[in-house]
C-alpha cells in the first residue's frame, strides 16, 4: 500500500482524544504483523485504549524510533467543506482530511515503508512508537517510553517525532502546562462588595498576577531561537457571576503555562500556589469559606532541548537534506522522549499552519517527501551510524 491509500484508511478512524483508539491500533497492529513483525500492545488501565511498539530489524543498540499520536482533534464547529473523516484528493493537490497533517500522514509515511524495511539488511534497528490521547496532554507518552525499554535487551539512541514540520528538524519546544482553577468566595447583594469576598474579583487578580509573572519573566529570561523568545502565562478561559448586582460566590479559569526549556514549571507552579494561599489567608479573615482550587488539567508536558550539534540533527539531515534546525512553541511528545535518554527531534511532513483547523490537508508531495524520508532512514541504518 502506499502512504496515501494507508492515510486513505487511517482518517477513517474517528479517534478524537479521549476516545477509545482501539480500532485503529488494532488496525495498526494487523498490518503491521501481516509482514511478520511482533508488536506489543501498552494498554491504559480500562483497557479502552492502547500505545503500540515494535521493532524492525536486529536487537542491537543504537537505533531509531519513529513515534506519533493516533488521535485527533474535534471538528464540531469547524466550517468544513468536506467530510472530515474520509481523505479528499482536490485538484491542488492537497489530501484533506482531519488528521491528515497531524498526523496521521507521518504514521501513513511509516507504514508504507514497512515492506522495505523487513527485507533491508539492517544494521541498526528501526522502532515504531504510536501513541494514544497526545491531544489532550501527551497522557500516554510515559507509559509507552518506560513499556518500551522494558521490552528489549538493546537501546535505541534516536526518537524522531513525526510532528507536522515540513521536514525541518526541530530541536526545541516549550513546556506547557494547564491548570484549572476555582474559586469559592461569598455571594451577596453588590452593594456589599466590601463585606463579602467576590469570586470574580479574586479570579482578576489571578489573570493580572499571571500577566505580572510572565512580564518579569521577560525581563530575565530569553532565549531568542523562540517566538515568543519568553515564557508565557495566558488565562484562556474565565467564567463565573450569575447577574451584575449579584457577588459571584464562585468563578473558574483556566491557565496555561509554556517554559522555555531553562525555566522551571514547576515552580511558576508553585509560586502560583503560594499568592493563592497569601489571597486565602487574606479573605478567610473576611469570609472563612473563602478558597481557591488549583488542579492539573493534565502533567506538565516537558520541553525539548536538543543541542545544535546533537548527531540527531546530523541524521535528520541526512535523510532530508536539510539540516537548518528551528524550535517550536507548542508542545509534543518529544520531551518526554529526550527525557528517557534518546536524541530526541521533531520532523515529519506538512505544515502544522493546519493543524486543528476546518478543512486541515497534508499536500501529496509533503507525503511523499515524509516518506522519501523514511526510505532514506532505511538506507542510512543499512550502514553503521
Amino acid at each position: 500500500m502506499t502512504s496515501q491509500q494507508i492515510l486513505e484508511k487511517l482518517v477513517t478512524f474517528p479517534v478524537l482524544g479521549g476516545d477509545s483508539n482501539l480500532e485503529i491500533i488494532n488496525w495498526i497492529k494487523d498490518y503491521i504483523e501481516s509482514f511478520g513483525v511482533t508488536t506489543f500492545l501498552v494498554p491504559n488501565e480500562d483497557y479502552t485504549k492502547a500505545s503500540l511498539h515494535c521493532r524492525i530489524g536486529p536487537a542491537v543498540d543504537g537505533g531509531v524510533i519513529l513515534s506519533g499520536h493516533t488521535d485527533v482533534v474535534p471538528v464540531n464547529g469547524q466550517p468544513w467543506n468536506t467530510n472530515p473523516f474520509e481523505l479528499i484528493e482536490k485538484p491542488d493537490g492537497n489530501l484533506y482530511a482531519r488528521g491528515s497533517c497531524d498526523m496521521k500522514g507521518f504514521l501513513a509515511c511509516c507504514l508504507s515503508v514497512l515492506p522495505k524495511m523487513v527485507k533491508a539488511p539492517l544494521q541498526k534497528p528501526i522502532y515504531f512508537a504510536f501513541t494514544y490521547d497526545e491531544e489532550i496532554g501527551c497522557l500516554a507518552a510515559q507509559s509507552l517510553i518506560n513499556h518500551l525499554k522494558k521490552s528489549y535487551i538493546e537501546t535505541p539512541k534516536f526518537a524522531i517525532i513525526g510532528e507536522a514540520s515540513m521536514l525541518q528538524p526541530i530541536i526545541g519546544q516549550k513546556s506547557i502546562h494547564i491548570l484549572d482553577i476555582t474559586i469559592n468566595g461569598s455571594q451577596g447583594h453588590s452593594s456589599r462588595i466590601k463585606q463579602e469576598v467576590s469570586a470574580v474579583h479574586e479570579a482578576a487578580k489571578i489573570v493580572l498576577w499571571a500577566e505580572e509573572k510572565m512580564n518579569s519573566l521577560i525581563q530575565i529570561s530569553k532565549d531568542e531561537r523562540f517566538n515568543p523568545p519568553h515564557s508565557s502565562l495566558h488565562v484562556g478561559t474565565i467564567n463565573g457571576g450569575i447577574a451584575a448586582n449579584i457577588i459571584a460566590n464562585k468563578a473558574t479559569l483556566s491557565l496555561d503555562i509554556r517554559c522555555l526549556p531553562k525555566d522551571n514549571a514547576n515552580q511558576l507552579h508553585l509560586d502560583l500556589l503560594n499568592f493563592c494561599a497569601g489571597r486565602e489567608k487574606l479573605q478567610q479573615a473576611l469570609f472563612p469559606g473563602f478558597k481557591i482550587d488549583v488542579v492539573e488539567n493534565h502533567p506538565i508536558v516537558p520541553a525539548l532541548n536538543t543541542h545544535e550539534t546533537s548527531s540527531a540533527v546530523n541524521l535528520i539531515g541526512k535523510i532530508t537534506g536539510n539540516y537548518k534546525w528551528s524550535t517550536v512553541s507548542y508542545a509534543s511528545e518529544a520531551g518526554h522522549f529526550a527525557n528517557a535518554g534518546f536524541e530526541s527531534i521533531i520532523c515529519g511532513p506538512g505544515s502544522i499552519k493546519q493543524a486543528h483547523r476546518a478543512n486541515e490537508f497534508i499536500s501529496k508531495e509533503q507525503l511523499q517527501k515524509g516518506t522519501n524520508m523514511i526510505e532514506n532512514l532505511v538506507n542510512v541504518l543499512e550502514n553503521a551510524i
